[in-house]
């Protein structure tokens, strides 16, 4: 997949191309299906699929104060999106001056003058231009003005449309099932693995601590069954938690991961501090609750232990 930077970055002269606009945050099942259009309708006209999203999330530059989480980092989007298929994809830098352009302007200097677009594969529900000024009918009527067709999508989902909405609904109330559900995968976080107050260690769990600037949402607190999965693309097995652990006193939120059944020979060895690692919620086990005395901890880490590797070997 060809990844430009920008406008500037895309080769002169290039197309003919079918593209689709979109911010795709989660690359869910519904961004997956008009993604997969995409790409059929580019191989049926003899073109090129692009995509185009937007970096930063227009929410973050409009509203920076209440904007949403976003449901993964523009890594993991790049990654995602380069595994659907699409041949390329254009990243716009998203500022307060780019948002003035107006639906036409946008459209004729990205899709038709830079991409020589000859299709564009939307949702019925499309906005873009200035004040979301377009709509899927602006759309139609730029169409026939600069010579592209317009291949509308209807909602995509099962008993509710699959949506970034939704997917933030269900992990602010710790339910990764749905999430995942909506994915078409497990919710998963990226970060660094950073230094912790060595707690686990000291009760015989060790954990793998992600800094406080991974990307992903969080979770609500709980202790969740799922996967690490460090540096060298290695998949373990691990019992996370996610808060600030009410036994203790005085302990940040945080999510960290106890990796289970290290082989023998590896666990002196097994040091992650400092790698970029991922993190997957497959299962939410429990909420977190304070327990009285680290006896009572103890017994409850070694039942989520227990319970995880039973889920994750069904996974």
């Amino acid at each position: 997949m060809h990844y430009w930077k920008g406008l500037e970055a895309v080769p002169a002269g290039y197309g003919p191309s079918v593209v689709t606009l979109g911010n795709f945050d989660g690359v869910h099942r519904g961004h997956r299906a008009v993604l997969r259009r995409l790409v059929d309708a580019a191989r049926e006209r003899g073109a090129t699929a692009v995509a185009i999203s937007f970096n930063p999330h227009p929410a973050q530059v409009h509203r920076p104060g209440t904007c949403p989480p976003l449901i993964m980092g523009i890594e993991d989007r790049i990654d995602s999106l380069a595994e659907s298929g699409v041949d390329a994809l254009l990243m716009i830098r998203y500022t307060l001056e780019f948002a003035q352009a107006t639906a036409e302007q946008f459209v004729k200097e990205v899709f038709v003058d830079r991409l020589g677009a000859r299709a564009v594969v939307i949702g019925h529900d499309v906005r873009f231009g200035r004040d979301n000024e377009g709509d899927f009918d602006t759309m139609v009527e730029l169409g026939r003005l600069h010579g592209f067709e317009v291949l509308g999508i209807d909602d995509i989902g099962e008993d509710r449309r699959w949506s970034s909405t939704w997917i933030r609904e269900a992990l602010v109330n710790g339910d990764v099932h749905t999430a995942s559900d909506i994915l078409g995968r497990p919710h998963r976080m990226r970060g660094e693995v950073v230094h912790g107050a060595a707690r686990g260690r000291a009760l015989g769990f060790p954990t793998a601590n992600l800094s406080t600037d991974a990307s992903g949402i969080i979770p609500a607190d709980g202790v969740y069954a799922g996967w690490l999965v460090d540096e060298a693309g290695v998949r373990w097995p691990a019992a996370i938690s996610v808060g600030s652990n009410p036994t203790f006193e005085g302990v940040s939120r945080q999510v960290e991961a106890h990796v289970i059944d290290r082989p023998t020979e590896a666990v002196e060895d097994f040091d992650l501090y400092g790698q970029q690692v991922v993190v997957e919620f497959v299962a939410r086990l429990r909420p977190m609750v304070a327990y009285r005395g680290v006896e009572a901890l103890i017994e409850q880490m070694r039942d989520d232990v227990e319970n995880s590797r039973a889920i994750l070997a069904a996974d």
